[in-house]
């Protein structure tokens, strides 16, 4: 739960910063562009905690049934949010981008360090 906590603090700040310093035309777009990966994420680090906790082995299970979620989710979103509203695509892909292949590695990096501390 902490993770998520952080990981969340983290995003709404960088997107406070960027929307602030360099792109405050853009701050919906950008918010757009972290929504999704960070629900995913928060989402995803949630339920891997809980496999750990009581049934460590039906983690790779959940992580196979997690990325075929994510993939329906991601392209119905991105075909929403580009094909449905008038907002500028650049920041909202960027955004997107970056947000999604970071939360990502946050999740490998937490789900490794889970892992690693429940080998005996």
């Amino acid at each position: 739960m902490k993770a998520a906590v952080y990981m969340t603090g983290a995003c709404v700040v960088s997107w406070g910063v960027v929307a602030m310093l360099f792109a405050r035309d853009a701050a919906l777009e950008l918010l757009l562009g972290m929504a999704l990966p960070l629900v995913l994420a928060v989402g995803t680090m949630t339920l891997v905690d809980r496999t750990m906790a009581r049934d460590p082995g039906g983690l790779t299970p959940l992580m196979v049934k997690a990325f075929g979620t994510k993939m329906v989710l991601v392209g119905v979103y991105v075909a929403v949010i580009l094909g449905l509203t008038s907002l500028d695509p650049v920041p909202f892909a960027t955004s997107f981008v970056v947000y999604f292949i970071g939360l990502h590695l946050t999740e490998a990096l937490r789900l490794r360090s889970l892992q690693a501390n429940s080998i005996p």
